[in-house]
């Protein structure tokens, strides 16, 4: 990935945008930034393998759905299937000529 070269640049750049008297304190935040993030993954890695488990799901578990919320001025038509528009029919008006 990056040669010794590289690597001695970097830390020299480093040193100085960030000054040789923070740099203990920025490496130790992150450890503890890196320490976090490693827990995190574990946690998540545990819940997702835990939940994957038939032990732990139910075996008949009913959907949860919200229930319907009313909106004055908006319709929401309760038939699942889009039924066709009726179009009213147009009447032809009378000729002008008698």
């Amino acid at each position: 990935m990056f040669g010794l070269s590289e690597l001695a640049i970097l830390l020299i750049a480093v040193i100085l945008i960030f000054g040789a008297r923070k740099l203990p304190e920025l490496a130790r935040s992150a450890g503890k930034s890196a320490r976090i993030l490693k827990a995190e993954a574990r946690a998540m890695k545990y819940e997702n393998a835990t939940r994957d488990t038939p032990e732990h799901a139910p075996e008949h578990a009913p959907e949860q759905q919200a229930p319907p919320r009313v909106i004055r001025g908006e319709t929401v038509p309760t038939d699942p299937v889009p039924r066709p528009h009726h179009q009213p029919h147009h009447r032809p008006e009378p000729d002008a000529h008698p």
